[in-house]
């Protein structure tokens, strides 16, 4: 052999799918989120016609919730969990069996909820409260042996989350409506508690990397207060909620929640980056879930609207935009990418937004419907929204990552 031919190297084999996606939560559960999140409503409001075949005990719009709140927005929740809380505590992050596992735990109470199969809702149940109990069950592992106390709020609302989802598929799966509607609601605010303390942790951080690229600096500092109010109070109006106060009290505590995400929006206000689509996307999502929260408040005092509308503007809206925001950005960094966001996520960005607001002006006396089947219209832009993120981050998400640069 000679000297040329003995230095040869060969070239490592390329990973194959399956390795690069089990690699990170986020790389399998973002894209497992945004089809679901599409295909769901446009099931429900254009093909079933707000049906489903097997419901039968459970009104199928209680199924609706469930799937939107543990579906869709539970898999952006475990993507996240698994991808950012390694990062915080500088622990080793799950990958492989492990997230298949928890993949394969979600998509079973999925498959049950396509079709509202309510024979199958234990099925569900336990597939749901398996996963919904890993989380937390996660974190305090970490924590523990980090013996750091830094993630006990978001450890506090996975528990939170855990016991409101495992009470809302109980109820499911003993066909008890009202109990399911009170913990499905219950579960939709939490997420609006993980949502802010999310906020907290994610806006300074890119705040500051569209003020200073080099990150040389800091130039934005935020009012301490901030970090936790919002959170803080909205885990009192769920406390309200469940506690059964009365209307016009919980009225005022869920205002309250809302006015406290409307002051987190006061953090876009950092000149002319303010028109930056990363800033926007994130303060987009605390003024709609603002918003959101203040005509749920509304609603009860007497406003001349329901709740229904007021919750899709705080779920749909800001729920909705933060989750896309983060999927937009940790879909950068966490494939060795940077600002700014593609055009593609921008334009996901308006038309979640045009989304949700044709879902809830028109049942707020603001805008006539739109053409078509009821909500159709809304469906179609916010399965679009997804898709459209989903299309352009793809090739980030199933190609391995690029560099040495893995921030959330």
């Amino acid at each position: 052999m000679t000297a040329p031919a003995m230095l040869q190297t060969h070239p490592r084999a390329a990973p194959g799918l399956a390795r690069i996606l089990g690699d990170e939560g986020l790389r399998l559960f973002f894209p497992l989120a945004a089809l679901h999140a599409a295909l769901w409503p446009l099931l429900w409001a254009v093909v079933n016609g707000f049906d489903l075949p097997f419901a039968t005990a459970i009104p199928p719009g209680l199924w609706h919730a469930h799937e939107m709140i543990l579906g869709s927005f539970g898999a952006a929740l475990i993507g996240f969990i698994t991808t950012a809380v390694p990062e915080w505590t500088d622990s080793r992050r799950p990958q492989g069996r492990a997230l298949y596992a928890l993949a394969g735990l979600w998509a079973t109470g999925r498959i049950v909820g396509l079709f509202g199969a309510d024979a199958l809702a234990w099925v569900a149940a336990l597939a749901d409260t398996a996963w919904l109990a890993a989380l937390p069950l996660y974190v305090a592992a970490v924590s523990w042996r980090k013996r750091s106390t830094r993630q006990l709020g978001v450890l506090f609302w996975l528990s939170a989350l855990a016991a409101a989802g495992t009470a809302a598929n109980v109820a499911l799966a003993l066909g008890d409506a009202d109990m399911a509607r009170t913990w499905l609601h219950a579960a939709g605010l939490i997420f609006l508690g993980l949502l802010g303390l999310v906020l907290a942790r994610v806006t300074v951080p890119v705040t500051n990397l569209v003020l200073d690229p080099s990150e040389a600096s800091s130039p934005y500092r935020p009012h301490p207060g901030r970090l936790n109010l919002a959170p803080g109070l909205v885990a009192v109006a769920v406390a309200g909620d469940l506690a059964g106060l009365s209307p016009a009290v919980t009225a005022y505590l869920t205002i309250a929640a809302g006015a406290a995400f409307l002051d987190r929006v006061a953090e876009a206000f950092v000149g002319r980056e303010i028109l930056r689509a990363e800033i926007l996307a994130l303060a987009g999502s605390s003024l709609l879930a603002g918003a959101g929260l203040l005509l749920v408040g509304a609603a009860r005092l007497g406003a001349p609207f329901p709740e229904t509308p007021a919750l899709h503007l705080a779920l749909m809206g800001g729920l909705g935009l933060g989750v896309l925001a983060v999927f937009a950005i940790a879909g950068l960094f966490h494939t060795g990418r940077t600002f700014p966001v593609p055009a593609a996520a921008r334009y996901a960005f308006l038309m979640l937004v045009a989304a949700a607001l044709l879902r809830v002006l028109p049942d707020l006396g603001i805008l006539p419907p739109p053409p078509g089947p009821p909500h159709a219209l809304a469906a179609l832009l916010w399965a679009g929204a997804f898709l459209l993120w989903l299309n352009a981050y793809w090739p980030f998400l199933s190609t391995p990552r690029l560099g040495d640069r893995d921030q959330c």
